[in-house]
């Protein structure tokens, strides 16, 4: 895995003149918004400032779970996984796609037990096949792990995929069916004519469109600010790693309290810690009071000093169609690992998995996650700018829901019913006064 994305670009199709639909950002967001607007007979083209994928959706654990989602997502992650299954179907390559691996919790405390055990209750009212696993169970099928465990949770539905493969593999065959592709190409600004949207400019050329669906991850909320949208996103980071080859514990993925890991296609495991870490900048400071409720709930979550290029400046300047773009001089977000949280890492590791413990780490990684106040994403029409569109903010569950999401988002671009009650998403709430009820951080 190439995290840092030196090789050539593998997308470099010449941009149209004009186009029914232009998407920012080649992540699993912006692919799977183009792969329904493709079926929707739209023409599609997708510009990414660096490469397909390249930021959180190649970065993420790969859980593609149902399990403990917010109680407004389920229905968009239930057809999340119709639309894995589908993805999977039609891709001419590997997407490292599993159906019905099953995610599983662990749990070791009487609080969180009652919550989960009131969301199974919720599962029911949707169909789901979750149920709850006493403690003789985990000691049956998790035998090999250690905790004083009270029970856990397990929806043997859910899946999981090799986020490396995945955007990539899908983007291949969007390629194929006529969509427009190209990395190495920001979008700099959003034109209109007459007081409409009329297109984009691009460092690469002008595209003609009647609607842009804004899907650039941790970089949405600096491009809109340029035209006068404000949009309350920050980013924090998170660490992940994998492992060397290990015997199977568990063929899905699975939470351990305090670690969390994913049985990989190449017989090793992803794992990850719920620790987090905030950047302090100027968008910071301007979001402080809407992030509150957030911050609050969230138990591992640090913060450091240092540069986050996804922020605007205190003091900076727009920047003009002929200028060049905060997102040609960052064409990815490519941070390193966090000591502190490897370390960590290791020690849960090893202390949760006592027949593991030592099991070398063969890789770790970086990725930078939009997280918006209320930890769910923005998946609405932008009021104050007709025919533009917004799907960001998915706060680290953007790789499991991001097929659903898509088709979400490529009805309301052509105008159809979205299917599902969308009014938690809606752009409008950090504006209209109300509360903000943050969802499940994990």
């Amino acid at each position: 895995m190439d995290f840092t994305f030196s090789s050539a670009p593998a997308f470099r199709d010449k941009l149209p003149p004009a186009a029914d639909v232009v998407i920012i950002g080649g992540g699993i967001i912006g692919i799977s918004t183009a792969w329904y607007l493709n079926k929707r007979g739209k023409s599609v083209v997708i510009c990414e400032k660096g490469r397909i994928a390249c930021e959180q959706s190649s970065r993420n654990w790969g859980w593609l779970r149902v399990t403990g989602r917010d109680s407004d997502e389920i229905p968009i992650a239930i057809e999340s996984l119709e639309c894995w299954a589908e993805m999977d179907r039609e891709t001419q390559t590997d997407l490292g796609f599993k159906a019905r691996q099953g995610v599983a919790a662990l749990i070791d405390n009487e609080e969180e037990m009652a919550g989960f055990t009131e969301w199974a209750e919720l599962a029911k009212t949707y169909g789901l096949d979750t149920r709850m696993l006493s403690a003789a169970e985990i000691n049956e099928n998790f035998g090999s792990t250690a905790g004083d465990w009270k029970g856990g949770i397990i929806t043997p539905s859910d899946a999981r995929a090799e986020p490396f493969k995945a955007v990539p593999g899908i983007a291949k065959t969007l390629q194929g069916r006529g969509v427009t592709i190209r990395e190495n190409c920001a979008v700099r600004t959003l034109e209109k004519k007459g007081g409409k949207l009329d297109g984009v400019m691009t460092e690469d050329g002008f595209i003609k469109a009647g609607a842009v669906v804004c899907a650039a991850g941790g970089w949405s909320s600096l491009f809109l600010s340029n035209s006068g949208v404000k949009f309350p996103q920050l980013v924090v980071q998170g660490t992940v790693a994998r492992t060397e080859k290990a015997p199977e514990i568990h063929s899905g993925a699975f939470g351990l309290q305090d670690v969390f890991l994913r049985r990989r296609q190449d017989g090793g495991y992803t794992v990850a810690t719920g620790l987090t870490t905030h950047i302090i900048g100027a968008g910071s400071f301007r979001n402080a009071l809407t992030f509150r409720p957030s911050l609050a709930s969230a138990s591992e979550i640090g913060i450091k000093l240092g540069r986050d290029p996804t922020q605007k400046p205190l003091f900076g300047r727009k920047w003009t169609s002929d200028q060049t773009s905060p997102f040609e001089t960052n064409r990815v977000l490519n941070p390193p690992p966090e000591t502190k949280a490897l370390k960590k890492m290791r020690a849960r590791f090893d202390k949760r998995l006592p027949e593991l413990a030592g099991l070398a780490f063969a890789q770790s990684w970086s990725g930078m996650i939009d997280a918006t106040p209320d930890v769910v994403p923005v998946m609405d029409e932008i009021s104050g700018v007709p025919g533009l569109f917004l799907a960001s903010g998915f706060s680290g569950h953007g790789f499991g829901i991001g097929p659903g999401a898509g088709r979400v988002m490529a009805d309301l671009v052509c105008g159809n019913a979205p299917g599902h009650d969308l009014d938690r998403f809606r752009f409008s709430r950090f504006s209209d006064g109300s509360n903000m009820r943050p969802g499940p951080a994990i």
